[in-house]
């Protein structure tokens, strides 16, 4: 193991502290006011200074993360609201979204609500479905100390589609990287609509007018037609009256070589820990877009750089291209890392 700038073996560590969890480890709990009780959080210090929260509650996406306890993630005004609260019609969505690192968007369904062919609000409703099958552990693996939350999240109805997320987020102690393993499935004997993004939120301090984004190479345009392409990769204060914009970036084929990950980075000299660059990176062969969600506003101040398996839901999508067989499954993997440099 890697840490504290040394190279350690097991024994090494093991002789110099009571429980692992001195150093970093996981640990469950539930939060207990407000709209937030219930809410199930597993803690992830991996003793690099890198700390996050996954809720098993809301499809074990990753709340608030940050570095040495400054965040990397914006949050919303809404807290991680408990599942309970959802409401699925309409743009009630922005209601109980909790932002944070990760929220997943889907399964059938993401981008704006629709009616046809059936009823769907905004980004669908995988991000406030419960998972089941739940497993947080740590091991040892040789001279490594590892962890893995796995758990599985089921979109399903009668008479309708029959989806289900598999879903694994590891990592070790002295690494400062969160991996994502997802497979989703078509348990159902009929071919079924699969729509899948991945909103990932950063914000302050971060986000400062010093920070320098940098996306793949990509044919680039906009989500609402005639909104300038110029500034998609600079940021700005808080601006009270500034409007969000949402551009496509279709990854070219040299950034989506099934060989290859995507990468998007934000990097910032002034960030209060020292240099730090934030790295995104995801499987291209089947997330071959990135939808940007760039909002500069006051409060809800936050950059979405949110890898898709396609545009959103609308008029004109080939639900074909984007259907699973029966017994079919895609696989996703994601990767954040922390690049320092004190």
């Amino acid at each position: 193991m890697r840490l504290y700038g040394k190279d350690w073996t097991r024994r090494e560590i093991e002789a110099r502290v009571g429980r692992m969890e001195q150093i970093g480890g996981l640990r469950r709990y539930k939060l207990s006011e407000g709209l937030e009780a219930g809410t199930e959080i597993v803690e992830v210090r991996t003793g690099t200074g890198l700390r996050y929260l996954i809720s098993p509650s809301k499809g074990l996406d990753i709340g608030l993360a940050e570095w040495k306890g400054i965040p990397i993630s914006w949050q919303s005004p809404n807290g991680d609201v408990n599942p309970a609260y959802y409401e699925s019609n309409g743009k009630e969505w922005l209601r109980t979204a909790s932002g944070g690192l990760l929220m997943t968007c889907g399964l059938t369904h993401i981008g704006a609500p629709e009616s046809t062919p059936s009823v769907q609000g905004l980004h669908g409703r995988i991000h406030h479905t419960p998972a089941s099958q739940i497993c947080a552990v740590t091991e040892w693996i040789e001279d490594e100390y590892c962890y893995r939350i796995a758990g599985v999240m089921e979109e399903t109805s009668i008479f309708g589609d029959k989806l289900r997320l598999h879903r694994t987020i590891s990592g070790r102690l002295g690494d400062s990287r969160i991996v994502i393993d997802d497979r989703v499935e078509n348990a159902g004997f009929r071919p079924a609509l699969h729509r899948i993004l991945y909103h990932f939120n950063f914000g302050f301090p971060l986000l400062s007018e010093t920070a320098d984004i940098q996306l793949p190479a990509a044919e680039r345009s906009a989500v609402v037609p005639g909104t300038p392409l110029e500034g998609f990769d600079s940021w700005c204060a808080p601006d009270a009256w500034v409007g969000e914009k949402v551009y496509y970036h279709r990854l070219l084929d040299e950034a989506s070589d099934i060989r290859k990950m995507a990468e998007a980075s934000i990097r910032n000299i002034d960030f209060p820990a020292g240099a730090l660059t934030v790295r995104l990176r995801w499987s291209a062969d089947t997330l071959p877009m990135l939808v940007q969600w760039k909002m500069p506003g006051a409060c809800e101040h936050v950059l979405g750089l949110e890898p898709a398996n396609g545009p959103f839901n609308g008029p004109g999508t080939d639900v074909a291209s984007y259907s699973l067989e029966p017994g079919q499954a895609v696989k996703y993997k994601l990767e954040v890392s922390l690049d320092i440099v004190e």
